[in-house]
């Protein structure tokens, strides 16, 4: 019998784990090791919207928030959206996450759930949470490339999980990258790695919630309009 879309997924994050170095003062964080329901909640998913051996357009993110996929195991997906709009239940965890808010009300522009996760496909080049310790001694997201020590060293993990995603079954003629500092990196991993032909750099959720508020269904419409073929390549 052939896995489907969603066996595929649920196998690689089941089975992810990270065993590079980091520099001092960053740690990874997988919820598929910490927290035992998340692997319940990251199967109901993937169950419900990826059960079937269709392709899919790849939207490439950061890494994931310790708020959203850090805790759900679904990215851009905090608990409040995964019960709202995905009708699945997370009970020992409650986040929220403001790229989830962006994303789902998106996702909802777009024709819902069931419609845009029959055509797209959402992870990251390093697919765990990153975190970093503060001189108080408080742990705060991090991204991949917020230290070039980091980015050396997770590098090679992060073309591997790329290359293990496309492998999924997805759409390599043109993926959709969130964030402007992400896309310069992930095109340097592609030039390395040779993993997709063409981009289109879509301004990351968090950064359209935090300083372009106003404008939010302008980029709604945008990612929209991008999502439909319209638009330049990067």
């Amino acid at each position: 019998m052939v896995a489907t879309f969603g066996q595929k997924v649920i196998d690689f994050n089941v089975h992810l784990q990270y065993d590079g170095a980091l520099p001092r003062g960053f740690k990874v964080l997988n919820p598929y090791h910490d927290h035992p329901e998340t692997i319940r909640v990251m199967k109901q998913f993937y169950q419900k919207y990826y059960n079937d051996n269709s392709s899919r357009k790849f939207i490439i993110g950061i890494n994931p928030s310790r708020h959203g996929a850090g805790v759900t195991g679904v990215p851009f997906t905090d608990t409040k959206r995964l019960k709202s709009a995905c009708d699945i239940e997370m009970t020992t965890a409650h986040t929220h996450e403001i790229s989830s808010v962006f994303m789902y009300d998106m996702i909802e522009a777009y024709g819902g759930t069931e419609v845009f996760y029959k055509d797209f496909y959402i992870n990251s080049p390093f697919p765990l949470a990153i975190v970093r310790q503060t001189h108080n001694g408080e742990w705060l997201n991090a991204n991949y490339y917020d230290d070039p020590l980091l980015f050396e060293a997770v590098k090679p993990f992060m073309i591997q999980s790329m290359k293990a995603h496309i492998n999924l079954g997805l759409n390599t003629e043109r993926v959709y990258i969130l964030g402007k500092k992400n896309a310069a990196f992930i095109q340097q991993l592609n030039k390395e790695a040779q993993l997709f032909d063409k981009a289109f750099v879509l301004e990351h959720p968090r950064y359209i919630q935090q300083y372009k508020s106003k404008q939010r269904s302008l980029y709604i419409d945008k990612y929209i309009l991008s999502f439909n073929d319209a638009g330049e390549f990067s």
